[in-house]
């Protein structure tokens, strides 16, 4: 009896090993199989391999050849007007004065642009405008070209090296608030059709500018009675292209060469106030919790607790495996594998400020007030908290996140402003507007990689939804170590040999428009 118990013990645990063995092989198996196939995928993988766009339509370009007299005016152009200090503070609070004075200076920087009959100019919400270049094809769907007017505030006492309204030359740089947000691109579109009308040029595909005046407060009279004006007209757009991203040039760690990234969506914004009310009193007798302690506790919960990270669920997926293969291993490996490795790369990102954006709604705690006297107990404490919201979560989703992780009843939840993320524009190897600009990048700076990305910031591009299924948000502003804290930030500052550029870049975009269609891809010689 003893003897068959045994045997059957021995035929169980032979049973169980083997069943451990089948197992332990059948991992290693798909363990070898899932790093056979990241291996293939990264030596293979690149997403433009479908882009490699030949035999352009022909059309008949302008070159971009100025002389040393035009360079000398395209940069007189510029700085006359980074000297016009038009700053915005608040929705109420504009230097209405400034942007009459701009008005008046763009009409004499680019007379051509002003008197040709070609192009049809109104005035838009008193300072903001609008140009319409009729194309000679009307089969053709025009696009849009954007820029904004106004800047933020700026003292020179922050620590600037030159005042900030002064276009002061320094080391070939060209300092002042607006150099690179957004002047550049105003000035930079305008004084490129101003070279074009004056050679002759008239297009074949009609396009508009649209110059806004008070993006840096929400764009609600500029950009948003362009957009009404337009659609009067019944206006349908191919596509829009806004300020938004830039060229990053040592950037991006482990990024080998510069690397071009066009927004294909910017983040949704929240700003949220709280509140706690109760009965004043005498500070000699407090009560067990009083407003500051209750809010600072929410407050505190609220920071202990970001929202969700959601990396690979948004654009930024694109942007990493459009650039996969200009990085070297290990991180190629990785990248060319999001597959795989996305949430570890997630993790990776959450860990510093500048790229935890990219990864998940921000949540900053952006101000807290309270109380009227040192001996009295306050009746009221309101904190304001700024979120950008991710592609993948809506302002709803959000604003219920944060009711929950409050968790107090007492608290006080209030909507101040907010919208959804922007609709993620297409960028595959048949969208126009993306292929235009990558083409007109490409051909201008060989040597960048080109990729979708994501605008953590928000344009005025957000309010012509409503006329165009695809918005880009980009130009060619080079932006290296240090630079990217110059925006909103002090000794804001443009090279004149990209300043230059810029007005190259505007140049060739527009007369590369002007084909009928993009080209078949998978052809043969021209990788775009």
């Amino acid at each position: 009896m003893q003897g068959d118990i045994k045997m059957s013990e021995r035929r169980g645990h032979f049973h169980i090993l083997k069943f451990l063995k089948v197992v332990s092989f059948a991992f290693i198996l798909v363990v070898l199989v899932i790093m056979v196939a990241a291996t293939v995928r990264t030596l293979t993988f690149d997403v433009n391999a479908g882009l490699q766009l030949a035999r352009w339509e022909p059309t008949e370009t302008i070159a971009y050849d100025i002389s040393q007299l035009q360079r000398e005016g395209l940069l007189a152009n510029f700085k006359g007007a980074i000297q016009i200090p038009t700053v915005s503070t608040t929705r109420t609070e504009q230097n209405t004065t400034a942007l009459r004075e701009f008005d008046d200076f763009l009409r004499k920087a680019f007379p051509t642009v002003f008197s040709s009959p070609l192009v049809q100019h109104e005035v838009v919400a008193n300072y903001s405008h609008l140009f319409w270049v009729p194309g000679s094809d009307l089969a053709l769907v025009p696009y849009m070209l954007l820029a904004h007017i106004d800047v933020v505030p700026a003292d020179e006492s922050d620590g600037w090296d030159a005042p900030p309204f002064s276009a002061k030359e320094i080391d070939g740089f060209i300092y002042g608030r607006g150099t690179i947000d957004n002047k550049q691109s105003v000035m930079g579109i305008l004084q490129a059709l101003e070279y074009l009308l004056i050679r002759g040029y008239s297009p074949r595909r009609g396009f508009f500018i649209g110059l806004g005046h008070d993006e840096e407060v929400n764009g609600l009279q500029g950009a948003v009675n362009i957009v009404q004006v337009l659609k009067k007209k019944g206006v349908q757009l191919s596509f829009v292209l806004d300020e938004g991203l830039a060229v990053l040039d040592g950037i991006i760690s482990g990024l080998q060469g510069p690397a071009a990234l066009i927004g294909i969506s910017e983040k949704g914004h929240a700003t949220v106030k709280l509140s706690v009310s109760m009965a004043p009193g005498h500070s000699s007798m407090p009560s067990r919790e009083g407003p500051i302690g209750i809010l600072a506790g929410a407050v505190k919960r609220l920071e202990d607790n970001p929202m969700p990270r959601l990396f690979g669920e948004g654009p930024e997926r694109g942007t990493f495996e459009h650039l996969a293969d200009k990085f070297g291993l290990p991180l190629k490996f990785v990248l060319s594998n999001m597959w795989l490795f996305s949430p570890l790369i997630g993790r990776v990102l959450e860990r510093k400020p500048d790229t935890n954006p990219f990864v998940r709604t921000t949540t900053a705690i952006t101000m807290f007030n309270s109380g009227v006297k040192t001996n009295v107990l306050p009746s009221k404490a309101e904190a304001y908290v700024n979120l950008r919201i991710h592609t993948a979560q809506s302002l709803q989703e959000v604003l219920d996140l944060i009711q929950s992780t409050v968790g107090d009843e007492r608290v006080k939840m209030e909507l101040v402003y907010g919208f959804d993320p922007l609709p993620i524009s297409s960028y595959d190897e048949t969208s126009f507007g993306f292929q235009i600009i990558k083409k007109t990048v490409l051909d201008q700076f060989p040597q960048v990689s080109v990729a979708p990305g994501l605008c953590i910031g928000n344009t005025d591009s957000r309010h012509y939804t409503e006329l165009a299924k695809d918005i880009y948000r980009f130009a060619p502003t080079w932006f290296r170590p240090g630079d990217p804290q110059r925006f909103h930030g002090i000794n804001e500052r443009i090279s004149k040999k990209n300043y230059e550029e810029l007005v190259g870049f505007y140049f060739n975009l527009i007369q590369n428009c002007d084909i009928k269609e993009l080209p078949s891809p998978h052809s043969a010689s021209h990788e775009l």
